[in-house]
């Protein structure tokens, strides 16, 4: 492991220093025999050592890949690892090159399981389920290196097939069998910390190699878990004698989860993101899955709700959110704003945004998205404050002459007025 400066040379330096011991000697006129005292500094009970909240770069692991975090905030869009270990690469960097963004999320833990590229990881679990889908990762961070776009790398936590079926005991059982949601797609068991650590040890290794900050998706039980609690079989691991009732364990073990991350990856340099509902941010905390919005936004840098107009039901008095985006996303910006305020060290706000066409829904509940519609979102962005964002399509075919600028400036510069 390389590091910018030798953790073990600054643990010497404090351990050996703590407990030394001074020896007074004394010499009178009448040269007696010297006696000796032993005099000792007094023990604090609390670690020698503790990781900084802001550790300085010349601490921090050096993957050798010199990308800075954008000036103007991360402005970005999401690659699929066969898009960004394919053909469709190269596109996706022009793409981002010939416009005025300057960010990529990359899955480096799909939506299965699977690592998307091969690691140095001893982890065996860790090897069995990598995948070569990116077979060159230095040339991708070289091409990221080459344009200064910032890399992000996506994990899923906590969906997670593959593991599912191969560790049944990480998982939810049902009559001896994995537990499957309608979409035949298995969770694994957030109550567990080998779970917590599986997936902290892909994170280490997307930051070796050059990721500049690590998005957690999926931090969450299945949807609905909350209805099947009393049938699925699961352990709660050390989460089972806390005096709590189901829902709060569930958060006090995604809200752990994220915490005991962002400090085992503070030695890396990265920051730490979260996806997380956008709804969770309207209520005190979701019953099922186990997000509570403001717990979660103390322990990340990021925090990026998913608020796709099309993922919405009637909302904010929106009858069909869908063919009104400005209106969904300014009447969401507000609750958001409002919870972030109240935070003593709130996140950077990086809303997921909807470039795709939600055909899925019924007829008349359903727009085609393009230009408008995506500039719409962004520009409620905007009027509220908020200068970051990210831009969805499973596919990775995103919308041509969007105006990703729009009045941002201007909007800032009243944001600072007002603030003043």
């Amino acid at each position: 492991m390389k590091f910018k400066t030798s953790f073990a040379t600054l643990a010497c330096f404090f351990v050996c220093t703590s407990g030394l011991n001074v020896q007074a000697e004394t010499d009178d006129n009448d040269a007696e025999q010297a006696t000796e005292e032993e005099t000792y500094f007094p023990m604090s009970d609390e670690p020698l050592l503790t990781v900084p909240r802001l550790m300085p770069d010349r601490f921090t692991y050096d993957s050798g890949v010199d990308i800075e975090y954008p000036e103007d905030g991360v402005k970005g869009i999401y690659a699929t690892a066969y898009s960004a270990g394919g053909d469709q690469f190269g596109s996706l960097v022009d793409f981002v090159n010939d416009s005025s963004l300057n960010s990529m999320v990359v899955d480096v833990k799909d939506d299965h399981g699977y690592i998307t590229f091969e690691t140095e990881s001893e982890d065996e679990l860790v090897q069995a389920n990598t995948k070569d889908f990116i077979s060159d990762p230095e040339g991708m961070m070289d091409t990221f290196e080459e344009s200064q776009m910032y890399p992000i790398a996506r994990i899923v936590v906590f969906k997670d097939t593959v593991l599912a079926e191969e560790r049944p005991d990480l998982s939810f059982q049902e009559d001896g069998e994995v537990w499957a949601n309608g979409s035949d797609e298995s969770f694994v068991n957030p109550f567990s910390k080998e779970v917590w650590d599986y997936n902290i040890e892909v994170a280490k290794e997307a930051a070796k190699a050059g990721f500049k900050e690590i998005q957690f998706d999926y931090i969450r039980f299945a949807e609905g878990f909350e209805t099947r609690e009393d049938t699925l079989e699961y352990t709660e691991g050390d989460y089972a004698d806390l005096d709590l009732e189901s829902t709060q364990k569930r958060v006090e073990a995604v809200t752990d989860f994220v915490e005991y991350a962002r400090e085992e990856l503070r030695p890396y340099g990265v920051k730490v993101s979260a996806d997380i509902f956008g709804y969770a941010a309207t209520i005190p905390e979701t019953p099922g899955i186990g997000q509570n919005f403001s717990k979660i936004s103390e322990n990340v840098d990021i925090i990026s709700s998913m608020i796709y107009p099309s993922h919405w039901g009637p909302y904010f008095g929106i009858d069909k959110p869908d063919l009104e985006p400005y209106k969904l996303v300014d009447e969401y910006s507000k609750v958001e704003n409002e919870l972030l305020a109240g935070l003593e060290e709130p996140p950077v706000s990086r809303p997921w945004l909807q470039d795709f066409t939600a055909s899925y829904l019924p007829d008349g509940d359903f727009q085609e998205y393009g230009a408008e519609e995506v500039e719409a979102q962004i520009q409620a962005l905007y009027d509220n404050g908020i200068h970051e964002f990210l831009l969805w399509d499973a596919a990775n075919d995103y919308t041509e002459g969007v105006d990703y600028e729009l009045d941002a400036e201007q909007d800032i510069v009243e944001a600072e007025q007002e603030q003043d």
